[in-house]
Order: C-alpha cells, then sequence, then structure tokens
C-alpha cells in the first residue's frame, strides 16, 4: 500500500509551478547587447540611446537594450563575425567591413557618385534599389539589417595644410576604412593604410599616416583636432553604418517584438538621418573653435580628384559582379 504526504505533494506542485512560471517569465525577458566603435557621445552612439529608450518603454521593460561602446567588446571590423556567429545579438559597422563577403557594399564608396544629400537619401532608403540588394546581401552572412545610420560625406585629414588635389597626397600614406577607399589612395599616388576608426587618433598622434580619411562628426567625438590641424572637404564618399541583428536570434523573437524593435529602428534611422546636416555644422563649429583650419577645394581641384577617379570605378565593376554592376546602375541613374 502506497502511502501519500498531501502536504509534501502540494509543497511538490506549488515548487513545480513557480518553476513553470519563473521560467515563463525568463523567456519574455530579452536583452539586446549592441557593440559600438564610437563614444556614446557621438552621435551613433545617441541615436543607439534613442533606439534603446523606445525599445525598453513600448516593450514595457520585456526588452532591455545594453550599448558597450568605444570598442568595449569588438572592434568594428569584428562586428559583423561576432554578430553573424551569434556570440553577441546585435553590432554597428560601418557598411564597408561587409566588402570581404558582398563587394558590392562599397558602391558608396565611388568617388564622388553621391555627390547631393537628394541621391544619397534616394540611395539608402529602404527597398531602394541601391540598399536593398545589398540589404538581402548581407542576411547570407547570418546577420539582418535593422537600420543604417548616416555619418556624413568623407573628408580628408592632415597637418600643416589642406590636400587639395592628388598632387598633394602623392607619396603620403593614408588612414582608409575601406578597400574601395584605398583604390581611390593609391589612384592618387598614396599609400593607404587601413585602421579602424578607435585606432585612428593614435595613428595621427604616432605619424603612423600623414592624411586622414573619415566624417567630420568622428572629428568631434573622437577630438581629433588634438592631432589633426586642417580638414579638406572634399565629401568623395558617402559614408554609412549599419545597425545588424544576429538573424538567428531575430527569428526566435515573438512578431509582437519584432514588431516593436522594427517600429524602434525605423525611428531611430529617421531621425539620425534628418539631423546629419545639422550634426557636420556642429561638428565644423567645433573643429573650428579647436583651431582647425577647414578648406573648401575650388571646382578644378575637385575636377582633378575626379579625374583620378575612373580606375576605381574600374576596379569596383571588376570585384562587384553582378550585384555590383546593378546596384552601380541604379545609383547613376538616381
Amino acid at each position: 500500500m502506497i502511502s501519500i504526504n498531501w502536504a509534501s505533494g502540494a509543497a511538490l506542485a506549488a515548487g513545480l509551478m513557480a518553476g513553470i512560471a519563473s521560467t515563463s517569465a525568463l523567456a519574455e525577458d530579452t536583452t539586446l547587447r549592441i557593440s559600438l566603435q564610437l563614444p556614446l557621445t557621438s552621435h551613433l552612439g545617441q541615436n543607439l540611446s534613442l533606439f534603446k529608450e523606445e525599445v525598453e518603454a513600448t516593450s514595457n521593460g520585456e526588452i532591455k537594450v545594453e550599448i558597450y561602446d568605444s570598442a568595449q567588446l569588438y572592434k568594428d571590423k569584428e562586428v559583423p563575425a561576432a554578430v553573424g556567429s551569434g556570440a553577441i545579438e546585435m553590432g554597428v559597422a560601418s557598411l564597408t567591413r561587409y566588402v570581404g563577403d558582398i563587394p558590392a557594399v562599397d558602391i558608396f564608396y565611388q568617388p564622388f557618385l553621391f555627390d547631393t544629400e537628394e541621391k544619397v537619401r534616394a540611395a539608402v532608403a529602404k527597398g531602394s534599389p541601391v540598399r536593398g540588394p545589398l540589404d538581402e546581401a548581407i542576411k547570407d552572412t547570418g546577420s539582418t539589417v535593422l537600420w543604417w545610420q548616416a555619418y556624413g560625406g568623407a573628408i580628408m585629414l592632415s597637418n600643416g595644410g589642406p590636400v587639395k588635389t592628388p598632387e598633394d597626397m602623392k607619396g603620403k600614406k593614408a588612414r582608409v576604412f575601406g578597400k574601395t577607399l584605398g583604390d581611390f589612395v593609391t589612384a592618387s599616388g598614396g599609400a593607404p593604410t587601413l585602421i579602424s576608426g578607435s585606432e585612428q587618433y593614435l595613428a595621427y598622434q604616432r605619424g603612423t599616416v600623414d592624411i586622414g580619411m573619415t566624417g567630420v562628426s568622428g572629428v568631434k567625438s573622437r577630438k581629433l583636432w588634438e592631432v589633426m590641424d586642417t580638414i579638406t572637404v572634399t565629401n568623395h564618399a558617402d559614408i554609412e553604418f549599419i545597425v545588424v541583428v544576429n538573424t538567428d536570434f531575430w527569428n526566435g523573437l515573438s512578431d509582437d517584438h519584432k514588431a516593436l524593435i522594427e517600429a524602434a529602428a525605423l525611428k531611430a534611422e529617421a531621425d539620425v538621418r534628418d539631423n546629419m546636416s545639422q550634426i557636420e555644422a556642429s561638428a565644423y563649429e567645433a573643429a573650428k573653435e579647436n583651431g582647425m583650419t577647414i578648406y573648401q577645394p575650388t571646382a578644378d581641384e575637385i575636377a582633378a580628384w575626379k579625374a583620378v577617379s575612373e580606375s576605381v570605378y574600374e576596379n569596383y565593376r571588376e570585384k562587384a559582379g553582378e550585384l555590383g554592376g546593378k546596384v552601380l546602375e541604379a545609383a547613376q541613374g538616381l
């Protein structure tokens, strides 16, 4: 005959129910860790903060967002692999960091191709014939693009005077952040050196390179006026960052959570794009206040840069294949 201790059974049942409830609560709580190479005070950092506030508010605390800025976890070049492998849920990377897998992404670094804000906006619009195919191709790396972050036009940094024409590039080492920009430097007679954004301050300080390329907002957030004294406003490329999420992790979220994350991403994307002109204007003002010289090239000087750029386009067509040809044709039609 089996004797049952009803009190113990009730306690066991209560414990099991508490465990199930606890497991259910844990299943509902989601944490999004995001790796960022820039400081949180940068405009990309502030854009992530906007996303965090929106997601945590609309999810009623069910989703937590943790931002690891200043390359605490991963450098810019490490983000695609870290997110794609699931080592971290989300990350921010310069679009050109995907060039090894998808050479076509360097469409935005073809010299002077996107020379107006209207062309940039048309190209980066979600689902556009330029951006759409790139977003789809990035899915093959294990990541899904949530939104694009505007970073403005590429400018040149130097000491002792501006970089007016390719003649001023000859024989100089230049910091670049992508293969196509490297081709541009080579075509101009310089020697390209690939350096992560988080490492460029030291590169300029130590004289590792003579010339820098970045967005002017980076001059402000990284206080690059401490190591460089001149900005040449070439705007020879459009710098874009993308915020990606691990695809397997994304597919495992509930439809409700996906929807509110997508809504927050859409809001963040619009905010940074709409504020980019003011962000750049503020950065130029800060650079001037901190002693930098701002040089605007003449039309003839820009023409000289364009003249040496044809080989860059030829290299792109050769390396970027069918997808590259498709997005280049779309970009030229804007």
